[in-house]
């Protein structure tokens, strides 16, 4: 049974600006610790948002007129660094429904769509035109059209860039593959089953 198609997604943007954002800054190291990822979005971008005292630092994800926001706009080769995927988790869970930037680091990018978090691409000066609509308008929603490939935002459209066999996860709501397998749980025991090395499969 497919997951739920995600074909377009809209809300209001977030700017986060700067190149190599790795995901060690997005979700310091201390904090995958957590047995669950249900607390993982109190924790994102947690050393450049609070002091060693947890007093507030001036950072986007601190910014009230992003309050709500759930796309966030980015520069260059973001997530880049370590594998880990709760820099992904502990965006989704913080309230990021769709990443828009010039490029991503492959594993991010993968982690990302295994949550159904689409991360889609734009030239540079896209991006820059998008940030500073965003930076002007954090009120009003931008529209990512997956299916279309298309970016949209007051009157502008922009070309959305995104990998093909993702694109197709995410709009044939293909993305969880662990949750598909799982779903297909009985049809893969009556498989094994007739398969004579494996006859004692439970």
């Amino acid at each position: 049974m497919p997951l739920q198609k995600i074909t377009e997604v809209t809300g209001r943007g977030i700017v986060l600006m700067g190149n190599d954002i790795d995901t060690d800054r997005i979700i310091p190291a201390r904090f995958m610790k957590e047995v669950t990822f249900a607390n993982m979005g109190k924790y994102a971008f947690y050393d450049e948002r609070f002091d060693g005292n947890g007093n507030k630092k001036i950072h986007p994800f601190n910014d009230e007129k992003y309050e709500g926001a759930s796309i966030l706009i980015v520069n260059k080769n973001f997530g880049c660094g370590s594998s880990r995927e709760h820099a992904p988790q502990s965006l989704m869970r913080w309230g990021i429904k769709a990443i828009i930037g010039e490029s991503f680091a492959d594993i991010f990018a993968g982690n990302c769509s295994m949550l159904g978090l689409p991360t889609v691409t734009a030239s540079k000066e896209d991006v820059e035109k998008l940030m500073g609509f965003v930076h002007n308008n954090s009120h009003k929603n931008i529209k990512l059209d997956i299916k279309n490939r298309k970016i949209g935002f007051d009157a502008t459209t922009l070309k959305l860039g995104i990998n093909e066999s993702i694109r197709k996860s995410l709009v044939e709501g293909m993305w969880d593959q662990t949750s598909l397998l799982l779903e297909a749980k009985e049809e893969i025991k009556k498989t094994m089953s007739r398969l004579p090395y494996l006859n004692n499969f439970e």
